[in-house]
């Protein structure tokens, strides 16, 4: 007699998780492990949207806007500016950089990396210590940083070294776009202006510290920025009145927490570039010291902290008598326009400025020196190109103030070979 083996037993026809429990091939939809996992990206990729709801906005902490959502049109530039838009709109990302410099420096004892008045007193008295100098008690620097932390505690902004190591543009380009826009404007009749702020790391070197990733580089990039700058693009060299104005102020004009110029390099710059549109204008000039004020410095907050700077303010007098300077205010998006009566030591002609961050400490004292001027913030070069635009082809004087590290990274919004022609076309339509 023989036996049969046992037929296969067939799969069921429904799902294993719908079977009975006491079914051989029951299997749960979802253990706990999975649930505990689920819920852990739900929290992962839902957590920034929910802060969003709940009112918690990224805020702006490293001296620039936000990026902006890309736009459909930009073809692939879309999806690569995407992950520029999602980082900057992290909520609560100041915060995350401040922890992750607490625990590099408290765990690891070096800074985290990027991702990407002196007196005189009688007597001999023993020397001072030398400034401390924080690379020399840390490993060889390997990548570059946020914010370079120099002697005496002095900050620098870090992308005054990446932009000049890695640029976006050759420098040979960079000056060959500037030399276009000034032969589009003065082709339309018009002067043009160019000023470049220059880096605290070119106008105060002596704080930097003794080491850092990209220092050679960097060197050579200035050195070879500043030596060609004015041959090449005919823009107004501002670093002699910048010491100039040290000198006789007795004290520097770039502070050691922020990486701006103050306003006693606003005053020289703000002069320098009236003479430029109108040569000896100043020289009835009376500049004096007013208040002193404490302004947030912008590198602290890069590190996860807070700091403050010490400015002296000025009133101009451009006559000797009447003030002239005035503060501005109000959304720098929108053109500030400010229109005055003449006096004796002011230009007569209508003055267009566009200008970065720098121009905030110029801004209030450029005024005093034009009877009608137009003040624009750059950024909106981007947003609004043929309204910049539009709005330099009603003035005589076009000014260009940009700062040394966006031209030799290649990242200034005037470089763009279509905004220089659309600026071309708007001015060319009406020639002075």
């Amino acid at each position: 007699m023989s036996i049969e083996p046992p037929k296969p037993q067939s799969l069921p026809a429904v799902p294993e998780s719908l079977l009975p429990r006491e079914h051989v091939l029951y299997r749960p939809r979802h253990g706990k492990h999975q649930h505990t996992a689920l819920t852990s990206a739900v929290l992962f990729f839902c957590l920034p949207a929910f802060l969003l709801i709940a009112g918690v906005r990224p805020a702006e902490f490293e001296n620039r806007k936000l990026a902006a959502f890309p736009s459909i049109t930009d073809g692939w530039g879309f999806f690569t500016g995407l992950n520029a838009w999602a980082d900057d709109h992290i909520p609560l990302r100041d915060k995350a950089v401040a922890a992750a410099d607490g625990i590099s420096r408290g765990v690891f004892g070096e800074a985290p990396k990027v991702q990407r008045q002196q007196q005189t007193v009688a007597g001999p008295i023993p020397a001072p210590p030398p400034p401390k100098d924080p690379s020399l008690d840390r490993p060889d620097p390997t990548a570059y940083v946020n914010v370079l932390e120099g002697k005496g505690d002095w900050l620098y902004l870090g992308f005054d070294v990446q932009g000049a190591c890695e640029p976006n543009l050759p420098m040979d380009e960079v000056f060959a776009r500037l030399a276009r826009l000034r032969a589009a404007v003065e082709a339309s009749g018009r002067q043009f202006v160019l000023v470049v702020a220059p880096n605290k790391t070119t106008m105060a070197p002596e704080h930097l510290p003794a080491r850092y990733f990209g220092r050679a580089c960097a060197a050579e990039a200035r050195r070879l920025f500043w030596s060609q700058l004015v041959e090449r693009t005919g823009a107004l060299d501002v670093r002699p009145a910048l010491l100039q104005a040290a000198e006789e102020s007795g004290a520097p004009v770039y502070t050691d927490l922020d990486t701006h110029w103050n306003h006693t390099g606003g005053v020289a710059v703000a002069k320098a570039i009236t003479n430029a549109v109108q040569a000896g204008i100043t020289r009835t000039w009376e500049v004096k010291p007013t208040t002193k004020v404490r302004l947030p410095a912008d590198l602290p907050p890069l590190l996860g902290k807070q700091g403050k700077v010490e400015v002296q303010q000025y009133d101009i007098e451009p006559d000797g008598e009447t003030v002239r300077n005035k503060l501005m205010e109000g959304d720098p998006r929108t053109p500030q326009h400010v229109v005055r009566p003449p006096i004796k030591g002011v230009v007569g002609k209508k003055v267009g400025v566009l200008g970065d961050s720098f121009a905030f400490y110029i801004a209030q004292y450029l005024v005093a020196g034009f009877t009608d001027v137009t003040l624009q913030h750059g950024d909106q070069v981007n947003a609004d190109p043929h309204g910049v635009a539009r709005m330099l082809a009603e003035q005589e004087v076009v000014v260009v103030e940009a700062a040394e590290r966006n031209l030799i990274g290649g990242i200034n919004p005037l470089l763009s070979p279509q905004v220089i022609e659309i600026i071309e076309a708007e001015l060319a339509k009406s020639p002075r």
